[in-house]
């Protein structure tokens, strides 16, 4: 059996190989750099690549298949679009190459306002008789509208292939109310650093700031899965990045668990912000590929971390009583629920408590998890996160229900007076 290559592309990113009994070779996703916007006398590239350009002829002397990706909008409510790219492994073989790939997209509203990328990717020398396919893909972002993408990827021996491409980015009318994170007709750099640090946010003045105390299962959807995906972490990280930009919130307490090691992996408490770059760091420490031989002995070990990490986070406590406790995560399908004695033990809970259930395919689990029968008891309220509207309209509602359930408090403490 052929073993697959990994074509390397950049150092910090590293090298990612993707299953597949009909790839041959993958190329991981080479990081896409913004190389220049404007008319395109401005943009320093090769005068044979603006010829192609410029020409809008579909060349195959490079023989590539190209697929273009449509613009969706993800969790963090940015369009991502983008392309895949196939090579035959024979058409590649030989010494050591470089595929050069010059792409641009331009508004179709304003056409001299172009955006310029390149990508880089370094390939290894190639069997002769190697068969099957290389395979690699790009993204970038964009707001709402209409774009035109020219696209061409040359190698060292000015092989050149070359596509062209409408892309729409639409947002549906039912989603009309939430607020994308692009401009329209705004062309982005695909970042693919999901913990990098939050902007500064523009805080509510006019009353007291919300104080909400966050758990987070960071896990993966499948719960046999040994690793965590990014896209199990993207829908995760975008929660808690929806609620940093919510203006009423302005204190945060975070406790990011995993049950599959059942533990507590990050902790940050009363802070104006969240620590993105912290947690990420603490998240890559994850280990889901082994078990520890002490749970292994225990029958209901995870329900005995889910009950005590419950009384310790959700217990009244009057030095730090938050407006809202919200967990987030996928779903935790135990044995045996947290006892009942125990959640008793938590007090008068009188603030709400949420549940952001992100879930992907809710119908194939439709029953309710052990988070859930907790929140239940709390009489709390669950949202099932599966598109970005879901997101969208939960942190709204749930914004909505703080603000209320404080406001009612303070009512009631004046008229006690």
């Amino acid at each position: 059996m052929q073993r697959p290559y990994c074509f390397e592309t950049d150092r910090l990113n590293g090298c990612r190989l993707i299953a597949g009994f009909a790839l041959s070779a993958v190329l991981a996703t080479a990081q896409i750099n913004l190389i220049g916007n404007g008319p395109d006398h401005n943009v320093n590239i090769f005068n044979t690549d603006r010829a192609v350009l410029e020409a809008g002829d579909v060349r195959k002397d490079l023989p590539c298949t190209v697929t273009p990706n449509k613009p969706t909008i993800g969790f963090d409510l940015r369009f991502h679009a983008g392309y895949e790219v196939t090579v035959p492994l024979r058409d590649l073989a030989g010494s050591e190459n470089v595929l050069n790939i010059i792409f641009r997209v331009t508004p179709q509203n304003h056409p001299d306002q172009p955006v310029y990328f390149a990508q880089h990717v370094r390939v290894p020398s190639i069997p002769e008789d190697s068969k099957g396919d290389a395979y690699l893909q790009g993204g970038f972002d964009v707001g709402e509208g209409a774009y035109h993408v020219d696209w061409l990827m040359r190698d060292r021996s000015e092989r050149v292939c070359s596509f062209y491409w409408d892309a729409e980015a639409a947002v549906a009318a039912k989603d009309k109310p939430m607020n994308v994170a692009i401009a329209a007709g705004a062309i982005q750099q695909d970042d693919g650093e999901q913990f990098k640090e939050e902007p500064p946010v523009h805080r509510v003045a006019d009353e007291p700031p919300l104080n909400i105390k966050l758990l987070v299962n960071f896990a993966p959807q499948n719960s046999l899965s040994a690793a965590l995906q990014p896209l199990d972490t993207t829908a995760l990280v975008s929660i808690l990045r929806t609620l940093v930009r919510e203006p009423r919130i302005g204190k945060f307490s975070v406790i990011a668990f995993n049950m599959q090691e059942q533990k507590v992996v990050y902790r940050q408490d009363g802070a104006d912000r969240i620590d993105f770059p912290a947690l990420g760091e603490a998240l890559h420490k994850l280990n889901l590929g082994t078990v520890d031989f002490k749970q292994l002995g225990e029958k209901h070990g995870d329900t005995e971390f889910l009950t005590n990490l419950v009384r310790r986070e959700v217990t009244v406590n009057p030095q730090n009583r938050p407006d809202a406790v919200i967990f987030a995560g996928p779903k935790v399908m135990l044995d045996a629920n947290v006892p009942q004695d125990a959640l008793k033990e938590a007090g008068d809970v009188n603030f709400p408590v949420f549940y952001m259930n992100y879930n992907l395919n809710p119908q194939a689990v439709p029953w309710k998890d052990a988070i859930s029968h907790t929140v239940h008891f709390f009489r709390g309220y669950e949202y099932t996160i599966t598109r970005p509207r879901d997101l969208w309209f939960a942190v709204t509602e749930m914004v909505s229900r703080i603000v209320k359930s404080r406001n009612a408090k303070q009512a009631t403490a004046i008229s006690t007076r």
